[in-house]
């Protein structure tokens, strides 16, 4: 770094001295510029960090605690992944016996999960909520993990031969997955609508959730 005197006169006619540090670094060139680009980093950093966030968004709906990581970082991977492991896995659970490939199920699941979500976010902005519409659509895509376990659960219990006491027990995973869906939107959620419209915004969140969670009931059905 270069120290540069400089001189000059003041308004009464006196020398006005002082020292100007140019900084002589290589780089100098680069300043003004963000010391960090996504464009230049290998692929694979990029997936990995986008997995993280993912994960850890997963990790906050598990254990709903922390309200503001879902709203600040949205995305919409971990609702699509969600979305399109339910659709797979129960696309077939109904067609085993008929020559129908399936097909209008996954869609089905598609229609609800993403027409669904738009139609309760679009329910909270009417009611005045403080949030944007993709902030909704993230918290109501990542909430539906507890489904999604359930769905999992319920899929394992299928596997043995089925009696009444199983059917309970899948009727009460599935519940048990929905209560959890329900009440993890409402803690991110729950903030963003006037205290007189809280009631108005979380019956088409509980409707919206009670019905993937009875698809993941009576889609399993064989």
């Amino acid at each position: 770094m270069n120290d540069t005197k400089l001189e000059m006169f003041d308004d009464v006619g006196g020398f006005v001295e002082g020292e100007m540090s140019i900084p002589t670094n290589k780089n100098t060139q680069n300043i003004g510029r963000p010391e960090f680009n996504t464009l230049d980093e290998p692929i694979r950093d990029t997936i990995l960090r986008d997995v993280k966030a993912v994960g850890i968004k997963f990790a906050h709906v598990l254990f709903p605690k922390e309200k503001k990581t879902l709203l600040k970082e949205w995305d919409l991977w971990g609702p699509l992944m969600l979305c399109t492991f339910m659709a797979r896995i129960l696309q077939g659970s109904s067609t085993a016996g008929s020559s129908n490939d399936g097909g209008p199920e996954f869609a089905e699941v598609f229609v609800i999960v993403w027409i669904g979500s738009m139609v309760v976010t679009l329910n909270s902005k009417l009611l005045g909520g403080n949030i944007s519409f993709f902030q909704s659509i993230c918290v109501l895509g990542y909430c539906l993990l507890p489904t999604t376990i359930a769905l999992i659960v319920c899929r394992v219990i299928l596997l043995f031969e089925q009696t009444n006491l199983l059917f309970f027990l899948r009727f009460t995973v599935s519940m048990v997955g929905f209560a959890w869906a329900t009440y993890a939107s409402m803690v991110f959620l729950g903030d963003s609508q006037k205290p007189g419209r809280k009631v108005l915004a979380v019956y088409p969140i509980f409707l919206f959730y009670f019905i993937i969670s009875w698809l993941v009931i009576s889609y399993t059905n064989t």
